[in-house]
């Protein structure tokens, strides 16, 4: 590959297919494609991109990482977001970094110890992200994948000292630790933090940035610190510390040898991948149920309510679903885009209630079966989503066991963990809404997610 210009702040856009080429692309991916000899229309050209869209495909979930482009002579740095869109991956890549890969220095263990936890987080030498904690990000309501590869400035807004001056300045000019920097999380959350850090240094002994910690400040009399987390609490965040990160990690490794990414491998070692792979995914959508449970069980869990569109909700669920439907010879008859109706509720949970609702009458359907999604809204204040199947059907002395936590009806299954309708109708009944099933066996089953239509009213 030749020498890739270098484009400092900017991050560029591409859209890749499910087969690999390369739809879109802005000037600036363009020229990084160019230069590694592929154009618009053919398999992406730079392979470490191309790995990481074909992951972000397969897997179904964002991914996002570092990697270096380029050859020995002229590498560059870059941090790459791949987010599955229907049959596209959506590429952005940001840092444009000459040099090498950083390799962090040992940490100094006192210096580590000196600084909270409440928020780790992790710069490079431009300040820009390389890692967020994710239990303390989603205690704090922060997006952490969304904030990967964007500046310090996108979460911290930094105020001065009594004296006017500011640590963190400070520090990045003589390449130093800092603490005491006090800051403010940026909307929606705008919480008042202390900063702490100490240096990163490459191989040879230069600044790659900080690695430090945000901690929440409790001014005196102003509120009081939260409790200590409930053992489900904490429960909960060791599951997505232990299990979580290391899955997601073997996925990777296995998808990347069963796409043959790194050179040509034997088939059979292949499908040990592959089904290395299958299994890891299973795992992670169990860990991520799990997750979910203990959220949702919590006494303080209110989901976030405001007007949506529940057939554009429907219109993407289905939408999500298709290629898994397409798979096993199944359509999904979707509402039409003309139709709207208004829902109460939380955008974000009522998809993954659709999704999932979708996703299982796809599971039980018959090969050249159809799933119904339709989407009606009631005279006495709700909106109904419905999907229906003509799969094998539902004993109607089976129906509150469904939605049971952990029940499986066919417990030789080798898909499923008993716990998607379970909070799928904790989901529901938290929005002020309600899901039920109407079955027959042999005759398919009829889930139907009722949500209101107007804000819950509340007497004084």
């Amino acid at each position: 590959m030749n020498a890739i210009p270098m484009i400092d702040d900017v991050i560029s856009y591409a859209t890749i297919d499910r087969e690999g080429r390369l739809v879109t692309a802005d000037p600036v991916f363009s020229t990084l494609n160019d230069h590694a000899g592929g154009g618009i229309g053919q398999p992406i050209a730079v392979p470490a991109l191309a790995t990481i869209a074909r992951l972000a495909h397969r897997l179904g979930i964002l991914v996002s990482r570092g990697v270096v482009v380029g050859d020995t002579d002229a590498p560059v740095e870059l941090w790459v977001k791949a987010e599955p869109i229907g049959n596209l991956v959506r590429l952005a890549i940001s840092g444009w970094r000459e040099g090498r890969r950083i390799a962090p220095a040992p940490i100094d263990e006192a210096a580590a110890a000196a600084i909270g936890t409440d928020l780790g987080w992790d710069v490079d030498a431009a300040l820009r992200f390389t890692y967020i904690a994710l239990d303390g990000a989603r205690q704090l309501g922060i997006d952490a994948i969304a904030l990967l590869g964007k500046p310090i400035t996108a979460l911290f807004q930094f105020e001065e000292d009594r004296d006017g001056s500011m640590p963190l300045l400070e520090a990045v000019a003589q390449r130093k630790p800092f603490e005491q920097q006090r800051a403010l999380l940026r909307a929606p959350n705008a919480r008042q933090v202390m900063l702490s850090a100490f240096v990163r240094r490459d191989p040879d002994g230069g600044f790659a940035g900080f690695s430090g910690a945000a901690n929440l400040i409790v001014e005196p009399g102003s509120e009081t610190p939260a409790p200590p987390p409930s053992m489900a609490a904490i429960a909960g965040d060791g599951l997505n510390q232990a299990l979580r990160t290391p899955l997601a990690r073997i996925i990777d490794t296995a998808e990347t040898i069963s796409t043959s990414a790194e050179g040509p491998i034997q088939q059979e070692y292949v499908d040990y991948a592959a089904h290395i792979a299958h299994a890891g995914r299973h795992l992670l959508g169990l860990v991520d149920d799990l997750i979910d449970v203990h959220a949702i069980e919590r006494e303080d869990f209110h989901p976030t309510l405001s007007a949506i569109d529940l057939a554009d909700v429907a219109r993407r669920a289905a939408g999500l679903m298709s290629v898994k439907a397409s798979e096993v010879g199944v359509a999904i008859a979707r509402p039409l885009p003309a139709l709207h109706v208004t829902a109460m509720a939380d955008f974000r949970r009522t998809l993954q209630i659709l999704v999932n609702l979708i996703g299982n009458a796809v599971r039980y359907s018959p090969e050249g079966g159809v799933v119904t999604v339709s989407v009606t809204a009631t005279p006495d204040g709700f909106a109904n989503a419905i999907v229906a199947d003509k799969g094998r059907g539902i004993d109607p002395a089976d129906h509150d066991r469904v939605f049971a936590k952990f029940e499986r009806l066919d417990p030789l299954e080798a898909t499923g963990n008993g716990l998607g309708l379970y909070i799928a109708r904790r989901l529901a009944r938290a929005m002020g809404g309600e899901l039920t099933v109407e079955s027959e066996p042999g005759e398919g089953a009829r889930f139907t997610l009722s949500l209101p239509t107007q804000p819950a009213r509340h007497e004084d």
